[in-house]
């Protein structure tokens, strides 16, 4: 009722303060969440008289004031009064686009949160301390944090609680990436909103744990999927557009490309991360149960093996369905990338420009050179180098250098050179699942398997075999 008819609530709550039924306190938190998170916000202004920065700071008093008083109350309640009013509070921030006290309140929560043991609570509310960071101008630092807290909630298991804290710590990296102007990046986010919520569509039993944030009926629960996809695909069609606006095929080409490797990336190093912090937790424990473990049977030992193999089949299966994800996501801008080259192979044609190479800006000449490797391959041949483009178009070191450093963006001809040789490898490793690293090595140019595999993790986040491994799976 507070959402959509908030006058209604506020005069029932007075009604249940005069018949004795509620107590003030209690009353005044029950206000302070209408007036910050009802729906009806200007109806409700125009009763009160108020401002909507008024309201918001009037429901920021009464929170402010409820802590104070949560110091004379009985331990045992402190907590959770707490942990309901540092919600409120962090959503006002929120609003307000007050960043010092949506900092503050949000790592409050973290810390009341934990007290109780509530951890998905506390990874949602990491969410929110990681997203005033990168408005406060630390962005790799909240989008590092942002990425750590996605993969723990989206390696939990199927729990709707963990579901609902990990969709909304993917809104809340999306909003930071619309802010940046990231826009591209906020695909793969989007995407994985769906794919969780299409999940939760078709299971809805396997994600029951009757937690307060679940919705209580099919209704509810239809409601919740509609809200949230009809969100996260209003974010893939503005990227899109925008994306579309920002300039030619090639151009939005390249920028997604580069973003697909970025993010998958980031998120390989936000999934090893919080893989690490788990492992140490875990050597901590292991450290202190070692005291016990001669007085302990056989039965316990059996058990810890047990719960170990659980552990690790989790973890794999963890990374399994992340290298899956993330191969898909290659395979994805490999078959755009390869439509891209087959429908523009012949809009630069040699013969399109002058014979005369002097006359070409560098741009035009670096267009010119790249149709020519990328059209006959030359970048396969192991022994391709800058003489052997110095030789063939009778350029001098510094012309050929101009061309690739205002026409290309990548840092120098070895690095152009090994880009093309790993996308190929990456096309073959798709078309021929069966073919060996080794052979694969070889038909794309390099000499050595084993520095073709470290080229290629470091290039797309996994090793060729990973990769190759993780295709198999999703066919």
């Amino acid at each position: 009722m507070f959402a959509y008819e908030p006058v209604k609530a506020l005069t029932i709550i007075d009604s249940a303060v005069i018949v004795g039924n509620l107590e003030e306190m209690e009353a005044d938190r029950n206000r302070a969440y209408i007036y910050s998170q009802t729906l009806m916000g200007e109806q409700l202004d125009s009763v009160m008289g108020w401002t909507d920065d008024e309201r918001l700071d009037t429901a920021r008093a009464i929170g402010e004031r409820q802590l104070q008083q949560s110091s004379e109350m009985p331990e045992e309640n402190v907590l959770a009064l707490q942990q309901n009013v540092l919600e409120m509070l962090v959503f006002t921030a929120r609003m307000q686009k007050d960043t010092t006290r949506w900092l503050q309140r949000a790592q409050q929560l973290v810390e009341v949160c934990r007290a109780q043991g509530a951890e998905t609570e506390a990874r949602r509310s990491e969410a929110e301390v990681a997203a005033t960071l990168c408005y406060m101008g630390q962005e790799e630092l909240g989008l590092a944090r942002l990425d750590s807290v996605i993969v723990l909630l989206d390696g939990e298991s199927g729990r709707f609680n963990e579901l609902d804290a990990l969709i909304i710590a993917l809104k809340r990296k999306i909003g930071v990436l619309i802010a940046l102007g990231r826009d591209a990046e906020i695909l793969p986010s989007s995407r994985r909103i769906l794919e969780r919520l299409n999940d939760y569509e078709q299971h809805p039993a396997d994600y029951h744990d009757g937690s307060y944030r679940e919705p209580a009926n099919e209704i509810a629960r239809a409601d919740y999927i509609a809200f949230y996809r009809s969100q996260a695909q209003n974010f893939i069609a503005a990227a899109y557009a925008t994306i579309g606006e920002a300039g030619n095929t090639n151009d939005t080409f390249e920028q997604l490309e580069q973003i697909v490797r970025d993010a998958t990336a980031r998120e390989q190093a936000a999934r090893y991360r919080a893989l690490e912090q788990q492992m140490r937790r875990q050597e901590a424990e292991a450290r202190a149960l070692r005291s016990q473990i001669f007085t302990v049977a056989i039965a316990v030992l059996l058990m810890i093996a047990l719960a170990t193999l659980v552990w690790y089949g989790h973890q794999k299966r963890t990374i399994s369905r992340k290298n899956r994800y993330l191969a898909e996501q290659i395979s994805e801008a490999m078959k755009y990338r390869e439509m891209y080259f087959e429908e523009h192979s012949c809009s630069i044609l040699p013969d399109s420009f002058p014979t005369c190479l002097s006359t070409l800006t560098d741009e035009q000449l670096f267009q010119y050179i790249n149709n020519i490797i990328v059209n006959e391959r030359l970048f396969l041949d192991s022994k391709f180098g800058r003489q052997t483009l110095i030789d063939r178009f009778q350029l001098s070191k510094n012309r050929l250098g101009a061309a690739f450093s205002k026409g290309s963006n990548h840092d120098n001809l070895s690095d152009y050179i090994q880009t093309l040789r790993l996308e190929y490898a990456a096309q073959l490793l798709i078309k021929q699942p069966e073919a060996s690293i080794a052979k694969v090595a070889a038909l794309s140019g390099f000499s050595s398997a084993q520095y073709f595999s470290s080229r290629f993790h470091l290039h797309f986040g996994m090793s060729p075999t990973d990769f190759r491994d993780a295709r198999r799976s999703n066919l």
